[in-house]
């Protein structure tokens, strides 16, 4: 029997017969796949070559790492997801000052007593 034939006696349409016939001929069975579930970290595989790399040239930029990842690694992976991934790892790519930051004074205005209006007008 044809999976069309099969649909019209099941009372589905014929593209759901024949998805249904396709997946008994792939996977012996009409159960539905696995939804869900836990995804594996893209970069997880290159998780020591990437702290290693850090740690060998702690000056790299996040664009410079990615660069090198797909290069030297033949992994391609956006921004993001190189991101996130390292700050999993608990490593950013803050910029640390040179030198310390130099003293300002206050920039409030002097303290005003309670009910006192403002010159704004």
């Amino acid at each position: 029997m044809s999976a069309r034939a099969a649909a019209r006696l099941l009372e589905v349409s014929p593209a759901t017969g024949v998805r249904w016939a396709q997946a008994w001929r792939t996977r012996g069975s009409v159960e539905p796949g696995k939804v869900g579930g836990h995804m594996r970290p893209l970069l997880a595989g290159e998780r020591e070559w990437l702290l290693a790399r850090i740690e060998q040239k702690k000056d790299l930029t996040l664009h410079e790492l990615l660069a090198e990842l797909r290069d030297e690694r033949g992994v391609t992976v956006c921004c993001d997801t190189l991101w996130r991934f390292l700050r999993r790892c608990g490593k950013t790519f803050k910029k640390r000052r040179s030198s310390p930051r130099s003293k300002t004074g206050p920039t409030s205005f002097a303290a005003v007593p309670a009910g006192a209006g403002s010159s704004a007008g």
